[in-house]
């Protein structure tokens, strides 16, 4: 318990530190905005309470909130994610009462794991960039922003858990 404790504090602000100080400075033609951020609530186990999810989302999403100003949209779309995460985990696995793995390509196999993150970073991404442009008179752009920057994400995400070991 100890362990895992202190490998998602080591997890949280290592991640920090590279969206904060690299990812928030790459803008790519407006359009890509890599967030690998929420890979800190995606790799959380399973089995976490569902109430320290949600603070835990909500502190990671504000504390880029704070480095970008952004105003809470960022704890917003992290806390969606945070809320929405143990459905998908159900609605894609299946697990017994017992078992409480940290979701990663080793425990939930690859193709799970993919939808796994694409559905959580989707709707992250949607929920982030329908509520920064709060109105839908670009929508055309709002798309194009969420696909691009979900592709990067998710690509930026599966590469760091490929070089995990089991």
């Amino acid at each position: 318990m100890a362990i895992t404790v202190f490998q998602n504090i080591i997890r949280f602000v290592l991640l920090m530190i590279v969206q904060i100080f690299v990812l928030n400075n790459i803008q790519l033609s407006g359009y890509i905005n890599p967030y690998i951020y929420i890979l800190f609530i995606l790799s959380l186990p399973y089995r976490t309470p569902q109430w320290l999810t949600l603070i835990l989302a909500f502190v990671t999403g504000l504390v880029v909130d704070i480095f970008l100003n952004t105003m809470g949209t960022h704890a917003f779309a992290t806390v969606l994610m945070a809320f929405t995460r143990n459905g998908i985990i159900n609605m894609i696995t299946d697990f017994e009462k017992d078992e409480n793995p940290t979701p990663s390509f080793y425990t939930f196999g690859v193709g799970v794991y993919i939808r796994y993150v694409v559905l959580l970073v989707f709707i992250h991404h949607s929920a982030l960039f329908f509520l920064e442009a709060f109105s839908l008179a670009h929508f055309g752009i709002i798309i194009e922003k969420i696909l691009f920057s979900s592709v990067i994400s998710i690509l930026l995400i599966l590469g760091i858990q490929s070089l995990k070991k089991k």
